[in-house]
């Protein structure tokens, strides 16, 4: 490790979403108006899924943890990317870079295997009606949730540590709006073969594994829909698994889209784009998919409002 370096880059210059300074207010109120509606929309999911009696099921225990992730890994970007748009000088402090870049790695890869888990419970329900509660037992729920948890820690902590254990060259821009590993890759004077190679092996780890146990889970849905003879046993079927299925398409599609295109024609620009979706708009649409297709959201939303409007009137 070259001390020199360190001592001497003690912040990175971020290049923002843009450069247009025309464009920085009008995207300061956009990008102000999609976080607080995340923040809204995933601190309700969180508060309804835990203090409604009538959502105290798997189903709903695991959207909590969801809407924390997209929570989490949305406010490790949101704010400082606010901030910078006021900022003439878009800078991150060493230290603050690494912190960031831990905690995104840590929420995002916890959401994937969260949408996993969500998808074994769902088929569980469906394929397994009867056995349902004895299968998906409050601790089954929560090893389903505490190994993503742990391993994305372990993960996060790997990169982040290797990364920043390495040097960094005098020039000091990342060509993005948050500290994310393959911009600051690009900066490394360092030889980054080993952790370029380890970020590949475990990208491609959590994308294929959790994609497979989604992958099955939804076969097997499909196969025991079609063996159900009632019309309206089907369209249960459907309707219960039809907001988790939104979610997945959308973020998987999303990260296939950034990370799976060839090399040649990778631009920051294009990643920014696909960035600005599934860390910003992602973590807003999920708290509406989920509230505007489930009814048990919906009628614990009103519940709720209906007691708050007893308390204050």
């Amino acid at each position: 490790m070259d001390k020199h370096n360190l001592t001497v880059l003690n912040e990175f210059t971020l290049t923002g979403i843009t450069d247009c300074p025309e464009l920085q207010a009008p995207l300061f109120g956009l990008f102000l108006i999609i976080y607080m509606t995340s923040v809204m929309g995933n601190l309700g999911i969180i508060i309804l899924t835990k203090m409604d009696s009538k959502l105290q099921t798997p189903m709903y225990f695991f959207l909590r943890h969801l809407a924390i992730t997209d929570l989490g890994y949305s406010t490790a970007v949101g704010p400082k990317m606010l901030v910078n748009f006021a900022m003439d000088e878009k800078t991150i402090s060493y230290y603050f870079c690494a912190t960031q870049l831990a905690f995104f790695i840590v929420f995002i890869t916890s959401e994937v295997f969260i949408l996993s888990a969500m998808s074994y419970d769902r088929c569980v329900a469906i394929c397994n009606p009867l056995l349902y509660r004895v299968i998906m037992s409050q601790r089954t729920c929560w090893v389903l949730v505490a190994i993503p948890y742990l391993y994305s820690t372990i993960v996060s902590l790997i990169i982040t540590i290797k990364i920043f254990n390495l040097s960094f060259c005098g020039y000091s821009v990342i060509r993005h709006f948050y500290c994310d590993a393959l911009p600051l890759l690009s900066l490394l004077c360092s030889n980054a073969h080993e952790i370029e190679l380890i970020i590949l092996i475990l990208a491609a780890f959590d994308f294929i594994s959790s994609f497979l146990i989604v992958l099955v889970s939804y076969l097997l849905v499909l196969a025991a829909i079609l063996r159900m003879n009632s019309a309206e046993g089907r369209h249960k079927a459907f309707s219960t698994c039809g907001s988790h299925l939104t979610v997945v398409v959308v973020f998987y599609g999303t990260l296939s889209f950034m990370y799976m295109q060839p090399k040649s024609s990778h631009s920051f620009n294009t990643d920014k784009m696909a960035s600005i979706f599934y860390t910003l708009v992602i973590p807003m649409l999920n708290p509406l998919i989920y509230s505007l297709r489930n009814k048990d959201v919906k009628y614990a939303l009103h519940r709720m409002l209906r007691l708050l409007c007893n308390i204050f009137s």
